[in-house]
């Protein structure tokens, strides 16, 4: 009796801890997928706003159809940190976004804070081309790249 209780403690241990193994890892895994979920919906919050920005007329402080000169400081988004030297890179708990824009397109490039090669030591920190999210702004809509 006493060598049976023993081993259903040891069996109850090891189901235990596989059991406490395999919790870490889908807890790591997903708290990078809610990261990534919530850059996608900065990105999308971003895209709203520059559509904004895009049909506001100039005299109002808009665009005039135009996203040629729009920056982070032009439409409300909730970031830590907005480059002073030209607004177009901001930082939030979620990631670094970085836009770039043109006449007619707006790109904005989101690096999560998720991804391995994150540095957050960084003013403005970036990650590695396999980790970022890219969405291509136009007056029609948003492309994911």
């Amino acid at each position: 009796m006493g060598q049976q209780q023993l081993l259903l403690v040891i069996l109850v241990t090891i189901i235990v801890g596989i059991a406490t193994v395999v919790a870490i890892n889908v807890f790591g895994t997903s708290a990078a997928s809610a990261n990534a979920d919530a850059v996608r919906n900065d990105v999308l919050g971003i895209a709203s706003s520059a559509q904004g920005w895009y049909i506001k007329p100039e005299m109002m402080g808009g665009g005039g159809n135009s996203f040629d000169g729009m920056t982070f400081n032009d439409f409300n988004f909730s970031a830590d940190s907005i480059d002073a030297t030209g607004g177009l890179s901001a930082v939030n708990m979620n990631g670094t976004y970085v836009i770039e824009n043109d006449d007619q397109t707006f790109t904005v490039t989101a690096h999560p804070a998720s991804d391995e090669d994150y540095d957050a030591s960084e003013d403005f920190p970036t990650a590695s081309a396999g980790g970022q999210l890219v969405a291509t702004v136009s007056k029609g809509g948003v492309d994911w790249q």
